[in-house]
């Protein structure tokens, strides 16, 4: 199982903060790579995901269900890829903080199972941590930008740019690995 917990601050009052995360659409919006977010009720919905790495491209759906919306405060949700041995889930937790802004932490999971497991986590593991961190960045500076705060620039390097970068580094690696060839472990 690989776990990150992000703890940021949005400047922006825990109401406003929760307008914009209580829409499910836009939390699929933000991910690298989701083409599509398709709402099934009040609780579940499915992602469109499309990654790729040089000729290789691989889409995959993900059905994501919230398992309590305790708003504005808490949301806990859970994940599962339709097409691979993969699950995770999380808990968004905000809080008010004393200059009337609002303080975020994200706890989130993923868990391979199968025999694969062992080699997607070992695969996955350097990529999470980024990925989480980009995830967030966006989502601060996305909901600062819906409630007019002017945003800060988003970094190059180690941020959602050299995420992009790793990210297609990793699928080619993974690709290579179920094809079994020696270029995996390069």
């Amino acid at each position: 199982m690989i776990e990150a917990d992000k703890v940021f601050s949005i400047t922006a009052p825990i109401d406003n903060v929760w307008d914009y995360v209580r829409d499910i659409n836009k939390w699929a919006l933000l991910l690298p790579g989701c083409r599509e977010c398709l709402i099934i009720d009040d609780h579940r919905s499915q992602w469109t995901i499309k990654v790729g790495a040089g000729g290789l491209v691989k889409t995959v759906k993900v059905l994501v269900r919230v398992d309590k919306w305790d708003g504005p405060e808490r949301v806990n949700f859970t994940y599962k890829l339709e097409s691979e041995p993969v699950v995770g889930g999380g808990c968004y937790l905000a809080s008010r903080n004393d200059n009337g802004h609002t303080d975020i932490k994200l706890q989130l999971r993923v868990e391979g199972s199968g025999p694969m497991a062992p080699m997607w986590e070992a695969v996955c593991k350097p990529l999470f941590h980024p990925l989480a961190s980009a995830f967030t960045e966006k989502l601060k500076a996305e909901i600062e930008q819906h409630v007019g705060i002017a945003a800060s620039p988003v970094p190059t390097r180690g941020g959602l740019t050299g995420w992009l970068g790793a990210m297609a580094a990793w699928w080619r690696k993974f690709w290579l690995a179920l094809a079994g060839t020696k270029k995996a472990s390069e």
